[in-house]
């Protein structure tokens, strides 16, 4: 999951700097809860578009990986997509700490796709699942859908770097519904039950994770975790991309699962849910999260 606050710095003057940049957040987070919805929506794209994210080095991040990706691109292009990228993220942002608003629009959200049927299906047989996606749209709004059709879908989230941040974020992802498990052993036994006992589970693979294996990605190796596969062969669960895909009114959502990906092999399966990845983000690349060091030299 992503945070809007990174300050590298060590000991007491970071301490001091996740306090202060959690201040202003939370700060800012409350002024904007004040404002009827689509303002706020709205707002905040507009502020990580045009103020947080240029400073933070975000849009900078984004059309770097651009360049990467599309080095033939005209410039014009990759910089528009960055420019809706930020909008995109910050539209996100408070989106998910609109922990009644959001999960009420949702509800009124017809889930479509291939992946529905088996979704029913595997439920009805008392069968876990794993519904993986990546930072595209807003991952939260089929969550959101899903849990208002009574499903109980938990979510496995990386700690952020600021405990300040982390504190309450993790409480607005509590609050669409499901238990939410950090990664790592802390988190490993609670999942764990949760799948076993035929429950849900939400898990976002599109970040880079040091040592894992690499998989080509937008034509591009990007070292990728074989988590989401390898819990899905352990404990015999349906593996289902889904998404949550912005509408160009920017407050609307398709939400969508993908037919769920045959068992096989854990190489075999990561490479499958990165090429669906990929094949949205060629769709709209707009809506994908470039401001992620996603692709990053071996040491």
């Amino acid at each position: 999951m992503t945070s809007l606050n990174d300050p590298q710095k060590s000991g007491l003057p970071r301490k001091i700097g996740h306090y202060l940049s959690n201040l202003a957040i939370v700060g800012l987070i409350r002024v904007a809860l004040m404002l009827p919805y689509a303002t706020r929506v709205r707002l905040m794209g507009a502020a990580v578009e045009k103020v947080i994210g240029p400073l933070a080095g975000y849009r900078r991040r984004a059309l770097d990986n651009l360049a990467l990706i599309w080095p033939e691109m005209p410039p014009e292009r990759r910089a528009e997509i960055a420019t809706k990228c930020l909008n995109n993220v910050g539209r996100s942002f408070i989106e998910n700490y609109s922990a009644r608003d959001f999960p009420q629009r949702m509800a009124q959200n017809e889930v479509t796709g291939e992946g529905v049927d088996a979704l029913d299906k595997a439920v009805a047989a008392g069968k876990p699942v794993i519904l993986v996606t990546g930072h595209y749209g807003n991952y939260e709004a089929t969550r959101a859908a899903l849990v208002a059709r009574g499903l109980d879908i938990g979510g496995l989230y990386r700690d952020m770097k600021n405990p300040y941040f982390n504190a309450h974020y993790v409480k607005t992802m509590e609050a669409f519904g499901g238990p939410v498990f950090p990664q790592g052993r802390r988190g490993t036994a609670g999942f764990v039950r949760h799948l076993k006992s035929g429950g849900q589970l939400v898990l976002l693979f599109d970040q880079h994770v040091f040592d894992a294996p690499a998989f080509d990605f937008l034509g591009q190796p990007a070292n990728t975790a074989l988590s989401a596969a390898e819990l899905a062969l352990r404990y015999d669960a349906a593996l289902i991309p889904f998404y949550g895909i912005r509408q160009p009114d920017g407050l609307t959502f398709e939400t969508v699962l993908e037919a769920p990906v045959p068992a096989t092999d854990a190489m075999t399966m990561t490479q499958a849910i990165t090429d669906s990845l990929a094949a949205r983000v060629r769709a709209d690349p707009t809506q994908w999260f470039w401001v992620h060091r996603r692709w990053r030299p071996e040491d």
